[in-house]
């Protein structure tokens, strides 16, 4: 176990949901915080409860401004220990209708944010032999319909970080992947809200049925920062997944090809509605960032 106190943290996507909390728990342990994100005003209201904590917005998707919000807690700090690139946004569609510019924008922040951002770290990270931890989910593992983008983007994150591991293992840095199943942020409730969503999501059988509280997650992810662990997963049966990750394409598809033809005309049917299918607090911080 690693102590967090007086540590270094820098998260992503800290205005909301996983990061948020996640800030919060991390700053009660004494840990030093740089709250990097959109929806500034979000930001500071995190910041005014994690004493000693930063708030710097700025958009993965731009790395200058990546760049200088590291520069900023460097400067805060003198030094970054850990980075959580957890910054993430959900786009639901199908991928013959879905908006092409929001299937590329998710891939974008969700994939690319997580490599400008550790990109961006890394120096600073290897220089303190500190933990590099990116944020997965059970999307990288089963890869359902209607969130092709955001699936695409998480096995990208899942596979960056595995190849990271290796590279910079001779400079004693410890690289983990966290993934969740249905937690209960925003962008889950985004989610359950859509027609697309809730439709989807009403299909689902046993544990993947369930939504799980956001502070369970936030307490793994801080967990797996004082273990440096390879995986960190919330619920814990995201273990059995994990491992038996060569059937899970075939377990989602038992459970949704049936519906497939019933969610595609849903997801034809919001597509001309003219929606963009972002979901969440994230999603519209994204749309007003842009």
């Amino acid at each position: 176990m690693t102590s967090l106190t007086g540590k270094s943290i820098l998260i992503t996507g800290a205005a909301h949901g996983i990061g948020a909390e996640t800030a919060r728990r991390l700053s009660a342990r004494g840990a030093r915080v740089a709250l990097v994100g959109l929806a500034p005003e979000e930001l500071e209201r995190v910041a005014a409860q994690c004493p000693g904590s930063i708030a710097v917005e700025a958009d993965v998707t731009d790395r200058d401004a990546v760049e200088r919000a590291v520069e900023r807690a460097v400067e805060a700090f003198g030094g970054i220990d850990v980075v959580l690139a957890n910054a993430g946004i959900a786009t639901l569609g199908f991928a013959r209708t879905t908006d092409p510019d929001e299937f590329e924008r998710t891939i974008d922040v969700n994939l690319l944010g997580v490599w400008r951002t550790v990109r961006a770290c890394l120096p600073y990270v290897i220089e303190r032999k500190g933990y590099v931890l990116g944020v997965a989910s059970l999307a990288a593992i089963a890869h359902a319909p209607g969130v092709s983008a955001y699936s695409a983007a998480k096995a990208g994150v899942e596979a960056f970080a595995d190849s990271l591991r290796i590279e910079v293992r001779p400079f004693g840095v410890a690289v983990g992947v966290a993934y969740f199943s249905w937690i209960d942020t925003e962008m889950v409730r985004g989610t359950d809200a859509s027609e697309l969503g809730g439709t989807m999501r009403g299909r689902l059988k046993g544990p993947m049925a369930r939504t799980y509280p956001v502070s369970d997650a936030a307490g793994a992810l801080v967990r797996g920062m004082e273990r440096r662990s390879r995986i960190v997963v919330w619920p814990r049966w995201l273990l059995g997944a994990y491992a038996a990750r060569a059937l899970m394409p075939f377990v989602a598809q038992a459970m949704m090809a049936r519906h497939a033809g019933e969610f595609d005309a849903i997801a034809e049917r919001e597509a001309r509605r003219g929606g963009d299918g972002a979901v969440g607090a994230g999603g519209a911080a994204d749309r007003a960032a842009r």
